[in-house]
């Protein structure tokens, strides 16, 4: 779907173009990001203290970057440019899961910067892409098992967005199955469900609605980080972004997608994994 809407966007700015001139079409090719400025506009509104206008335009320019590396070639594209990394012998492991409408290219930069590392990690791409969050348990637990079988631990667990209620649905059904108890990373994640869902498609959008019955039944997560935004266009209000006895952490200046982006989430990990690496594995 993603690469169709690429090449589809793409083919409408060339006729525009050719048509009416090239600066129109690159206007054309620009409009994805116009729109997404009115999702930052009426956080003015929905978040209380409200951020400033210079936030909310450091925001958005952040994010219309981040979204167009995404959507236009990370996932679409180069979806396995970087593959799973489980080398022998290596200290530690972490689990990437991604969120809504996305896949396991969301994490290139990350997985690239932990294979230098000599971490192992797994990244799943979730499937089915508009089902229920429920279903995305199992390869979660198929990719924790992989991880401790060659790390001899716990993997730290690291979700953006929907991906952080993918970790409670799995939680609640294999967490008694683990001796250890996983650290979780998780960074714009609806946890206590988003006003935008309601724009959303499919069994997994309905259950991230504000007040969903499901949602409601989801347990939390024993250890966690949650990293938010009062610039978050997707996940807002921005509390709902914090789990009840999580460690919360804001980060200012950032939309939803530019999180996986921010230094205070990859220098929180690389902090959980030194703590990980200071404790014997079990073999």
């Amino acid at each position: 779907m993603q690469r169709i809407w690429m090449v589809l966007r793409l083919a409408l700015a060339l006729a525009v173009g050719w048509l009416a001139g090239w600066g129109w079409g690159v206007l054309t090719l620009c409009l994805q990001s116009l729109v997404l400025a009115f999702g930052f506009v009426q956080l003015r509104w929905v978040n209380r203290p409200a951020p400033g206008w210079g936030a909310l335009l450091r925001a958005w320019c952040g994010e219309a970057v981040a979204s167009e590396l995404a959507f236009s070639w990370r996932q679409p594209w180069r979806e396995w440019a970087e593959p799973d990394h489980l080398p022998a012998g290596a200290p530690a492991g972490v689990l990437l899961v991604h969120g809504f409408s996305c896949n396991r290219g969301r994490w290139n930069g990350w997985m690239a910067r932990l294979r230098m590392r000599g971490i192992a990690f797994v990244a799943p791409s979730l499937e089915p892409a508009f089902g229920s969050i429920d279903a995305y348990a199992d390869e979660i637990e198929a990719g924790v098992r992989r991880l401790k079988a060659t790390t001899g631990r716990m993997p730290v667990l690291c979700a953006h967005s929907m991906g952080g209620l993918a970790l409670r649905a799995w939680w609640r059904r294999y967490g008694a199955g683990h001796e250890e108890v996983p650290r979780a990373i998780t960074l714009g994640s609806p946890h206590q469900g988003t006003r935008m869902a309601a724009l959303g498609m499919g069994v997994n959008a309905a259950q991230m609605r504000q007040g969903s019955a499901w949602l409601a039944d989801l347990p939390g997560l024993p250890d966690v980080d949650c990293f938010w935004t009062p610039c978050d266009q997707v996940v807002n209000p921005a509390e709902t972004a914090i789990l009840s006895g999580s460690r919360a952490h804001r980060v200012d200046g950032v939309g939803h997608m530019g999180l996986v982006h921010s230094d205070e989430a990859w220098d929180c990990l690389q902090t959980v994994l030194d703590s990980s690496l200071s404790t014997p594995r079990r073999i």
